[in-house]
């Protein structure tokens, strides 16, 4: 059942059924305690009606409240490093931006090295967080599994600060196109297949430089060695998506099991 079939369906019990339910009821005494019972049902929210949506809500709130309190616990020790910026969005997941530069302290020498740092936390982030998601496997009204991903993005980006919606965001248009690439990566499919990129226990990494693979080729090796991540490594091709042609990723599997 797709999202569009369920607003179809909606749509034609609001605006077809319950105009005709309602007149019924003012009009028909033996059909009116059975439509009263009917609209008793439909309109509560926590109900049987909605007894599948609301266990798949409540499961989506407990997966996405255990990734943003790892997340904010990791975010004080980070910023102890080098001042940066991190904003994080809650949406059927989360998703969150991390931007560092000189810009961001003008007054702390900045060197790659905390650049590098940021990149390996993030890595190894990922697969941490996978391993608490699937912890809760157990405990979830549905059996639900994550998906990881991230996009490489070497060159310098400029933000500005927006007052009428008081953040930060990308300025320019080629800066820009940072913003299409991660809406449409999550959608991307392995070249020559109609496989998704994005699968569960595994972590995803987008990434249009050859230069880029093998810097994460490095840090991928290293959390090999600490067992947080197995053996296996893909690196693959991507469809070409509305806009973005060349990109390619690293895939690897998360030991789910490490302690």
């Amino acid at each position: 059942m797709l999202s569009q079939d369920e607003a179809s369906i909606n749509e034609f019990r609001e605006n077809e059924v319950d105009p005709v339910f309602s007149h019924l009821q003012k009009t028909n005494p033996n059909a009116k305690p059975i439509i009263e019972h009917y609209f008793n049902i439909a309109n509560n929210c926590s109900g049987q009606l909605y007894h599948f949506r609301n266990n798949f809500e409540e499961t989506l709130a407990m997966i996405n409240a255990e990734a943003l309190a790892y997340l904010e616990t990791q975010e004080d020790n980070l910023q102890q490093s080098y001042p940066h910026y991190f904003e994080k969005f809650r949406t059927d997941g989360v998703e969150y931006n991390i931007y560092i530069g000189q810009s961001m302290a003008p007054q702390i020498p900045f060197d790659i090295l905390y650049l590098k740092n940021m990149r390996l936390w993030q890595l190894q982030s990922m697969a941490e967080m996978a391993i608490l998601t699937n912890r809760l496997i157990p405990s979830l009204k549905v059996p639900l599994q994550t998906t990881q991903l991230i996009l490489i993005h070497s060159q310098p980006i400029s933000i500005s600060f927006r007052k009428d919606e008081r953040r930060f965001d990308v300025e320019g248009s080629y800066n820009i196109r940072y913003e299409v690439m991660k809406k449409r990566i999550d959608k991307a499919i392995i070249l020559g297949t109609q496989e998704r990129l994005t699968q569960p226990g595994k972590i995803a990494i987008v990434y249009s430089n050859d230069k880029e693979a093998k810097e994460y080729e490095e840090y991928i090796s290293f959390l090999q060695s600490k067992r947080l991540l197995k053996d296996s490594l893909e690196n693959v091709g991507l469809e070409e998506l509305q806009g973005l042609k060349g990109l390619k990723a690293l895939r690897v599997e998360i030991n789910l099991e490490v302690n």
